[in-house]
């Protein structure tokens, strides 16, 4: 019943192994205790370093406008077929993050210095 399910979680983990293998085969040196990289650059600060407050409010609306986006693709696809209420509604949720945008800017989410 479930032998599809089984025979592709053994694939996946075969490919896993393999792959370590290809890395343990062909790498210069064990990097599984070595510190991450950033683009091949050592890293100047700890990883687990803290954020400065605005990276959280930046992300707040980063989240707002991709949000947004996720509702208006499907949107626009029956707009022409909802008609007049699809307007409203569309209007409505610009006008709740259009409320999110000001409190950011409020909040100084746009002031980078």
């Amino acid at each position: 019943m479930y032998a599809g399910v089984v025979y592709l979680g053994l694939v996946a983990l075969a490919g896993v192994a393999g792959v370590r293998l290809l890395h343990r085969l062909t790498s210069e040196e064990d990097v599984t205790g070595a510190l991450p990289f950033l683009s091949g650059w050592r890293p100047e600060q700890h990883a687990l370093s803290r954020f400065h407050v605005r990276w959280y409010l930046a992300t707040l609306v980063f989240l707002a406008f991709d949000v947004e986006m996720l509702f208006m693709y499907p949107w626009a696809v029956v707009v022409a077929e909802l008609g007049a209420s699809a307007l409203w509604e569309m209007f409505l949720f610009l006008g709740a993050l259009v409320v999110a945008v000001v409190w950011a800017w409020r909040e100084g989410a746009f002031r980078w210095v």
